[in-house]
């Protein structure tokens, strides 16, 4: 039975089941509209996500079949109201982005019906992307004249290259699936119907991997340096039970308890 965790801000709905966490974009008579207070919740909410014990994998989905329709656009018209106010609004979007992007523990967006702007922009932060054949995802700032900041441009970019990056951005046209897909946005394409069990199915799979690969990947992945940033986990993996416990149960034809 999940248990419930207390995000403590309202939108924002998580639960622990096993070693699978799920954190929910829950405002879904707004389409689940991210608003300034849920971008600045979000560090502190995955941080003790990250912290919960036996958590080894993350879900990020949103409410009533739609995964979020971005920024809540409301509060867009105050908060360009006041270049200061605009500056913090968008350093508080990228601080929650690097939080999802740095989880310790692998992290997929399952996306249900519209994944768009801000939303999107989370779903491109966690490390994998199961879709729905039915979704449709986009980055809009070229229909509200927002500029991005670097961060989730480059991030874009990285994951689906300079020229798709450019596609998106600049038309801010929706796309399928399927066409996410071949951009590199999406992971696994799945009808709704069977998306949440593959993606918990997946999930499962993750945590029964080892912690210090994945650690070590993540690592070198979002790394400028990746030799640098794989050196500790490394000597690391020279000391630690990992590799004994996986190479014993290859040998003893069994499942490794990492």
């Amino acid at each position: 039975m999940p248990q419930q965790f207390d995000t403590g801000t309202a939108g924002l709905r998580a639960s622990v089941d096993g070693a699978v966490a799920t954190l929910v974009l829950d405002r879904p008579e707004r389409r689940n509209a991210v608003t300034g207070a849920m971008w600045r919740a979000l560090p502190g909410v995955l941080d003790r996500l990250a912290t919960a014990p036996g958590v080894r994998v993350l879900l990020l989905t949103g409410a009533n079949g739609t995964f979020s329709a971005g920024a809540d656009i409301s509060e867009l018209t105050r908060v360009y109201a006041d270049p200061d106010l605009a500056d913090t609004y968008h350093a508080e979007n990228v601080a929650a982005e690097e939080a999802l992007a740095a989880f310790p523990h692998p992290t997929i967006a399952v996306v249900h019906g519209h994944c768009v702007g801000g939303g999107c922009q989370l779903a491109a932060a966690c490390d994998l992307r199961f879709v729905a054949e039915d979704a449709l995802l986009g980055i809009t700032p070229a229909k509200l004249g927002v500029v991005y900041p670097a961060v989730p441009t480059v991030r874009l970019a990285r994951l689906v290259g300079p020229a798709r990056a450019k596609y998106l951005l600049f038309s801010g046209e929706l796309v399928g699936a399927r066409r996410a897909e071949l951009f590199g946005l999406a992971d696994e394409v799945l009808p709704a119907d069977r998306l949440d069990a593959r993606a918990r199915e997946f999930a499962e799979l993750l945590a029964t991997r080892s912690p210090q690969t994945i650690g070590a990947a993540k690592a070198a992945l979002a790394a400028d340096d990746p030799a640098a940033a794989l050196a500790p986990w490394e000597r690391k993996s020279r000391q630690s039970p990992d590799v004994r416990e996986g190479l014993a149960a290859f040998l003893e034809r069994r499942q490794p308890k990492f």
